[in-house]
């Protein structure tokens, strides 16, 4: 006889919502006060998860630490789920702002760019993957080969939600450079997540050809279908749900896109992230008013968004930097993470007869990994890839390279001419207001980067 589950018990219900609405105060708090010192929101974010977690409420108040997340599985499972329904549509909605036209216009440059920025730092992330100290990588779940491809996934990723804000907070969005680094950051982080799904499916199944290439061809035929009979699809759906008078049915459409996506690539032995990418992808050629999507933007941006960080954030530890292997180490992939970046994206430059400002603004701007960062260790450590050690390295670059991509962008863009068609896109641009911003510097018609 089939017997019904019980509910969730109320003590753990209590804990549970206790839980998200410390880490959502503290996180909105700490991400307004990174913001009021001229720092990314994701620094306050994710210290809000190190405070709270074992690096220092766990010493300072172990009693109220352990109430508030205490050492079950079943009850950070919890904080997990709703984090990483957070992780899923914040991807989807990044994806649905993807511009395809403005990839079109920027053409070769953006892509000369992408390719360099992804391969240097790829290179070199695999070749420090396989010399990292076993101290410090050992857990016993996952292969060298496997850590090592991942650290070059780590390596060359950007973050087109951090790049965004950023351009957008410094009023850089209608400079053509500003739009080629939306591009290629685009491009960066199309193949980055389809490198993550490679990646989970080998580190899941074992790095061998057989399987990788199984990996790889369901990940093609997903997104040739996603681009052709879910594109038509979509578009159909979308078409529907904005004959209504108010965002809602579209909103909710769109959640129920980019969670099949991630759905249907999870049932495939891929990463969700990687489906919600693609299905926000689709969504964005549909060419649905941004405006309608506002609603959705705010609550993920807002909410989701500052939860799933400060969960993450639970997971760092930063004691174990207090090892003298463990900082060393720390300070090599830092390092290596910000010279391939700027290597790539410099090399990528000259080569398009830019200027060394300019090499130089595009590799402070790609530089910037922020959450995608977050998403892929938090990956890596539900996989077994990461260890504790080694997730708290990938976080901390995450934090340093949105940290100085702003200084750094300032002073090289200070160093290049604006043109008089970015002055007179600056004059468009200033009467949308700032939620628009982005959005309209996306969408604008573009002239491409001339040659000096």
């Amino acid at each position: 006889m089939h017997h019904p589950i019980p509910p969730l018990a109320s003590h753990s219900l209590l804990v549970f919502l206790a839980a998200i609405t410390v880490l959502l105060a503290v996180a909105r708090l700490l991400g307004r006060l990174a913001g009021r010192i001229g720092m990314p929101a994701i620094v306050g974010e994710l210290a809000t998860g190190v405070i709270l977690g074992p690096s220092l409420l766990m010493h300072v108040l172990p009693g109220a630490g352990h109430w508030l997340f205490p050492a079950d599985a079943n009850q950070m499972h919890l904080l997990d789920g709703i984090a990483q329904v957070g992780a899923v549509l914040l991807v989807g909605v990044t994806g649905t702002q993807l511009d395809l036209r403005l990839l079109r216009r920027k053409g070769g440059t953006a892509l000369t760019v992408s390719a360099l920025n992804l391969i240097i730092p790829l290179a070199l992330g695999v070749t420090l993957g396989l010399f990292l100290p076993a101290t410090v990588v050992a857990s016993g779940h996952t292969s060298r080969g496997a850590l090592a491809l991942f650290i070059g996934v780590t390596m060359c990723v950007s973050a087109i939600p951090v790049i965004a804000k950023t351009l957008s907070d410094m009023r850089l969005l209608h400079r053509d450079l500003g739009q080629l680094i939306l591009a290629a950051g685009s491009i960066d982080d199309a193949v980055g997540w389809l490198l993550l799904s490679v990646i989970a499916a080998a580190a899941t199944t074992g790095v061998r050809a057989g399987h990788v290439l199984v990996a790889v061809a369901y990940l093609i035929a997903f997104v040739l279908l996603a681009g052709t009979v879910g594109r038509i699809a979509v578009k159909k759906v979308l078409t529907v749900t904005t004959r209504a008078d108010e965002p809602g049915p579209t909103v909710a459409a769109v959640v129920v896109i980019i969670l099949a996506g991630a759905v249907t690539t999870a049932s495939l032995g891929m990463e969700p992230i990687f489906g919600a990418f693609i299905a926000g992808t689709v969504i964005s050629a549909s060419r649905i008013a941004q405006r309608r999507l506002a609603a959705l933007r705010t609550l993920v941006l807002s909410v989701l968004a500052p939860l799933f960080l400060a969960t993450a954030g639970l997971r760092v530890d930063v004691t174990v930097l207090s090892r003298p292997v463990v900082a060393l180490t720390a300070s090599a992939i830092v390092l290596v993470a910000i010279l391939g970046k700027f290597a790539g994206a410099y090399a990528g430059a000259r080569l398009r007869r830019l200027s060394n400002w300019e090499g130089i603004a595009l590799g402070a701007g790609m530089n910037a990994r922020g959450i995608v960062e977050v998403v892929i260790a938090l990956t890596g450590l539900r996989l077994g890839i990461l260890n504790t050690t080694t997730y708290t390295i990938v976080v901390l670059v995450a934090l340093v390279t949105s940290i100085m991509a702003p200084p750094v962008l300032r002073r090289a863009m200070s160093r290049i001419t604006q043109t008089d068609e970015e002055l007179l896109r600056k004059i468009d641009h200033d009467t949308w207001d700032g939620g628009e911003r982005v959005q309209r510097a996306a969408q604008q018609p573009m002239m491409e980067v001339r040659s000096p």
